[in-house]
């Protein structure tokens, strides 16, 4: 009973600490996508059970965002700063897309929660995670995604790529990028 205990209270810990922080990566990450390739297309569900293709956005910047766990602190912090800023991404001709391998119940508690407008896309079979080459970590029988941003432009091109990203200042980083990718 006490062993059981600890590894709940372990697997909770890593989870809510660091979105899995100190878990060993997933066996075989595929390849990241380089800058200058063009984006993969894809289609998930949203947090509104709808499907969401990237190809919707054609024309439009794309902040696409993997991140770990729905309601853990950092992907709280991080998705919290994507929507304050969301004017300004608009106001840029950008959209937010997080995606996680969290399913779509438990995307639509998170956005109702904490009132996210943007989309949450649900990939709880790393399809496009491992489309984009995003490293899982695992602890346990549980997957997470790293932490890691593309930024793809109007014309479908990945721009920049963010391999660790600090959720407290990441949206700041992206629309700095953004605004000096729209000056060029």
């Amino acid at each position: 009973m006490m062993h059981k205990r600890i590894l709940t209270a372990l697997v909770a810990g890593a989870v809510v600490a660091g979105c899995g922080i100190g878990a060993k990566a997933y066996a075989a990450p595929p390849t990241e996508l380089a800058v200058g390739t063009t984006a993969p297309n894809f289609t998930l569900p949203s947090q509104e059970n709808k499907d969401i293709s990237l190809s919707e956005f054609k024309g439009k910047w794309v902040v696409l965002y993997f991140y770990p766990k729905d309601q853990t602190q950092g992907c709280t912090i991080e998705a919290h700063n994507f929507q304050r800023d969301l004017t300004k991404y608009h106001a840029l001709n950008a959209v937010v897309l997080g995606v996680s391998l969290d399913t779509v119940a438990s995307h639509k508690a998170w956005c109702a929660k904490d009132t996210f407008n943007f989309k949450m896309l649900a990939d709880p079979d790393h399809k496009v995670v491992d489309m984009y080459g995003v490293p899982l970590k695992t602890f346990g029988t549980m997957h997470f995604a790293n932490r890691e941003t593309f930024l793809i432009s109007p014309e479908g091109k990945i721009v920049k790529v963010w391999p660790k990203v600090d959720p407290n200042v990441h949206s700041t980083e992206v629309l700095a990028e953004l605004t000096a990718d729209e000056k060029k």
